[in-house]
């Protein structure tokens, strides 16, 4: 069975068992999520789409861990000016293994 969710604005197809990076949630280490914007859940031919959510179904994971991703480097350069601006930046995010689906 599979489930597509949607949180921090993007969407995941997500199946029991799966692990995966989202952006940051407010829980600590070891605690249960719950996510209940599930746009679509089933399995072979038996699939529910929602409009826009599937009624009822939900998602639950537990949390691995939080961390900050890879950084991304900015660099902004004006040639013949002498301009140069390097920027780094890392975003928070968690990870989430995914234990059950419902619906």
């Amino acid at each position: 069975m599979f489930a597509v969710i949607q949180t921090g604005g993007k969407q995941y197809k997500v199946a029991k068992d799966d692990i995966i990076i989202i952006e940051k949630l407010d829980a600590e280490t070891g605690k249960k999520v719950t996510f209940g914007d599930v746009l679509m859940a089933g399995s072979g031919a038996d699939v529910k789409v929602g409009a826009p959510l599937v009624s009822g179904a939900s998602v639950t994971g537990e949390v691995i861990e939080q961390r900050k991703g890879d950084k991304v480097l900015v660099f902004k350069k004006k040639r013949r000016q002498n301009y140069r601006r390097k920027k780094g930046h890392r975003q928070n995010e968690t990870v989430v293994k995914i234990t059950g689906i419902k619906g």
